[in-house]
């Protein structure tokens, strides 16, 4: 028998069967299913799979699945810009059998006008839950690991857009998940989404059928390894008994932004409210005159404090423990980013109303995307409604933020502190909180969001993504083991902060 059974959906074009006999030309290669909803003519060896629905969906992989004899499926995921490299095949082949892995994925070339430009993926671990997870264009799945994941745990849910996520969650509970760190395919320049259309395309009011289902999908693998947490496990805040200087602080952490500083600081201390608030700026040895400009400002109001701290090695996290466990800080925590403003005076207001009538931990407000004249652009107001009170706790672990700006119970997160890093801190005490607390979610814009130049991910190279990436499965992993405990009823699994 030969090894490999190459699936790919058919696409129109010469691009496309030049993909299929760059497999084809492997003796490894048993056939090549491509699958439409018509017949079509292809100068290929092969046949066609009719089907209606796309690959992606349950009923299409199904037939896929007892279509395919080989011990091994190629899913060629944009089947209409892979060129194989010779050897390919036998690589991942021979990388699957000694891993015995059920998925095997690998690096590849971008190839423009300018020639090829390597494109490294991440590793895959547990914590790689997310429906996106970058696992190029090409993946082997054994087939016995889908045959025995089917069986196990079930067939590919009912689904029309997350069957292959399905799926590949399925075999990822038993079998390893290799990744090869070398390069094994080309990618033709192709029109991605990219930028924000990438960054928020879970949040996109067009994408929410295909949400609806990965979310349904995934909560259904939280529930088959012991992670998922029922909603009415989760708790409100007690009543405090502590005394705070002021009932509520604006947070501003900042590092070099002397052109946007002024105006945060204001849009903050704007605020109109009916209870005592401070702005606390923490100022991480700006060198851009910064730190001038706040001084002179700390001098004018006295509701304004200035903190540089002693430390020299901090993130934005650790710019955020100085302030919370600093003896200005008051009940609640509010965000505020240094280059970016409340949308009216109102919103600390609305803000600590939610706080406190929900008794929540924390409070996740709705932004608008705007340019550095704050006009808005697209994709505009980010409100993340796909947050649901009893699921968006689990949720949370297959999406990649929660939204703006973040309010929190001082008490609480001082008991959790946040990561001591300039990316994803943020993320890693929302999953920590909701792990035990209800969280309270504001669906109108509160904050106007700059994008421009100065922002921390703007123009990422593919190395910076990747290890922002990584660190976020990383948190992911953390928090799926600490779920699991929870529900495997091991001692100390609540109440212990974010390390």
């Amino acid at each position: 028998m030969k090894k490999i059974s190459v699936v790919a959906q058919y696409v129109p074009g010469p691009s496309f069967e030049r993909c299929l006999r760059s497999c084809a030309g492997s003796a490894l290669v048993e056939d090549i299913v491509v699958v439409n909803d018509h017949p079509v003519r292809l100068d290929v060896p092969g046949h066609i799979l009719l089907a209606a629905d796309p690959i992606c969906s349950r009923r299409t992989l199904s037939m896929v699945l007892d279509d395919v004899k080989a011990e091994h499926i190629l899913f060629l995921l944009e089947p209409e810009a892979v060129l194989v490299e010779p050897g390919a095949l036998e690589r991942m082949l021979e990388a699957a059998g000694s891993t015995k892995a059920g998925m095997v994925y690998s690096d590849y070339y971008d190839e423009g006008e300018k020639g090829k430009k390597l494109h490294p993926l991440n590793d895959h671990q547990s914590g790689s839950v997310r429906d996106d997870f970058d696992f190029g264009a090409a993946v082997l799945f054994s087939t016995a690991a889908v045959n025995d994941a089917v069986k196990r745990y079930g067939a590919i849910s009912d689904v029309r857009y997350a069957g292959l996520y399905d799926l590949r969650l399925k075999v990822s509970i038993d079998n390893p998940v290799h990744h090869l760190a070398e390069p094994l395919y080309s990618v033709l320049s192709t029109d991605k989404a990219t930028g924000d259309d990438k960054l928020f395309s879970y949040v996109d009011p067009r994408n929410e059928a295909v949400q609806k289902e990965m979310e349904a999908v995934f909560t259904d693998h939280l529930k088959r390894i012991g992670a998922y947490l029922p909603p009415d496990d989760l708790r409100q805040v007690r009543e405090k008994r502590r005394t705070f200087p002021v009932e509520a602080s604006v947070v501003i952490p900042v590092r070099n932004r002397r052109g946007t500083i002024a105006d945060a600081v204001r849009s903050a201390l704007s605020q109109e409210t009916i209870f005592p608030f401070n702005v606390i700026v923490v100022d991480n040895h700006s060198t851009d005159g910064t730190t001038a400009l706040l001084s002179s400002m700390t001098g004018q109001r006295p509701t304004l404090k200035h903190i540089v701290p002693a430390r020299t090695d901090l993130g934005i996290g650790g710019c955020w423990n100085e302030a919370l466990y600093s003896q200005f800080c008051g009940r609640y925590a509010v965000q505020l980013d240094s280059d970016d403003l409340y949308i009216d005076g109102y919103v600390l207001q609305k803000i600590v109303d939610m706080l406190r009538e929900g008794r929540y931990a924390m409070v996740i407000g709705s932004y608008t995307i705007v340019n550095e004249r704050l006009e808005e652009i697209p994709p505009g107001i980010i409100d993340h409604r796909e947050w649901t009170d009893g699921n968006g706790h689990n949720n949370a672990l297959r999406i990649n933020g929660l939204g703006a700006p973040r309010a929190f119970d001082t008490d609480i997160m001082r008991g959790i502190g946040f990561l001591n890093v300039s990316y994803g801190e943020d993320y890693a005490a929302a999953l920590r909180i909701c792990r035990e607390y209800r969280i309270g979610r504001i669906f109108e814009s509160l904050y106007l969001c700059r994008r421009w130049s100065g922002n921390t991910d703007a123009a990422l190279s593919i190395e910076a993504a990747n290890r922002n990436d990584a660190f976020k499965d990383t948190i992911r992993t953390e928090e799926i083991l600490a779920r699991k405990a929870i529900n495997a009823g091991i001692e100390g699994s609540r109440g212990q902060g974010v390390k």
